[in-house]
């Protein structure tokens, strides 16, 4: 029977520092990514519009934040935004076609916003109009402007993390603007009166009340609706008062008993959530204009609703 050698109690110890020197690399490692992650998962989604992408590329990210050499890490913060601003872009690109091809209107996941939640100061940036709209830009323009606009880096900065001269970033940052300018919505309604509003809409489509429905409708309103062609979602936006308080009120009487409907601050706007049997079912986003809603944002495919809270109990 061969015998197998047992290391020599001081060859033992060295292994054993050895050991915990890696285990104290790797905890470091992980609380340094830690402490970046809700920025990381805020200019990820901001680049995505997609919760469950943004979670994705962040999970890419730390991957790569493990295997990296820390000679090559000047610091972990320009580190982390360049590998995930990257594989944003890379995602961008070959997502381009899926939406093209996506079934009826392509709105933003959803996500439920607080004060304290994003770490960037812009919160018009989180808004479905502004994400929609980032839609128009090129994936490295969409990444320019938001590095720069949003999070404040230098054009010398943004060259190093996508790649490209600092004047090439000035001519993105210059196509992006110009593009976001022109269709950019002018909505700043008051935090009260929103709330207010908010909370009539939410009864009125519990009641399925077409005329409370209109009283609160701008008369040029938009709604916009995203089953993804899993539910049953208005293949094209519907405009105009009467339309969308009927389809609204549609909306209503199909959803039947058993839905409860909470106001939510969703993407740094009023919302309201339709839960049934505590899930979230509905994710309705509304753009107000002084005291009229303008735009009606309906999530209703279940792959983005997934990502949201579970409905609060009394």
């Amino acid at each position: 029977m061969e015998i197998l050698s047992v290391p020599h109690r001081h060859t033992l110890s060295r292994l054993l520092v050895l050991f915990g020197h890696t285990l104290q690399m790797e905890a470091d490692d992980k609380s340094t990514f830690s402490e970046h992650r809700q920025y990381l998962f805020s200019l990820a989604y901001r680049m995505t519009g997609s919760a469950a992408d943004a979670e994705d590329l962040l999970q890419e990210t730390y991957l790569r934040w493990r295997q990296a050499s820390h000679d090559d890490i000047r610091t972990p913060r320009a580190f982390l935004t360049t590998v995930i601003s990257r594989l944003a872009i890379n995602h961008l690109e070959s997502a381009r076609v899926r939406r093209e091809q996506y079934v009826g209107s392509w709105l933003p996941e959803p996500v439920v916003t607080t004060a304290t939640n994003d770490p960037a100061e812009l919160s018009e940036s989180l808004t479905m109009a502004f994400l929609v709209l980032l839609e128009s830009l090129t994936p490295l323009e969409r990444a320019v402007f938001l590095l720069h606009e949003v999070f404040d880096y230098s054009h010398a900065e943004i060259g190093d993390i996508v790649g490209q001269s600092e004047e090439a970033s000035r001519q993105s940052l210059r196509r992006a603007k110009q593009a976001v300018e022109r269709r950019r919505p002018r909505f700043e309604p008051q935090p009260r009166a929103a709330r207010q509003l908010t909370e009539e809409f939410a009864r009125a489509m519990t009641t399925g009340d077409v005329a409370a429905l209109m009283n609160l409708l701008h008369e040029e309103i938009v709604a916009y609706s995203d089953g993804g062609g899993r539910v049953r979602a208005a293949m094209n936006p519907i405009f105009g008062r009467d339309r969308v308080a009927r389809f609204l009120a549609g909306i209503a009487q199909k959803s039947g008993q058993g839905l409860n409907r909470q106001l939510e601050e969703i993407n740094a706007q009023p919302g309201v959530l339709g839960f049934r049997n505590g899930e979230a079912q509905t994710a309705l986003v509304l753009d107000i204009e002084q005291d009229q809603i303008r735009t009606v944002y309906i999530v209703v495919n279940p792959e983005k609703l997934q990502h949201l809270p579970k409905e609060r109990t009394a």
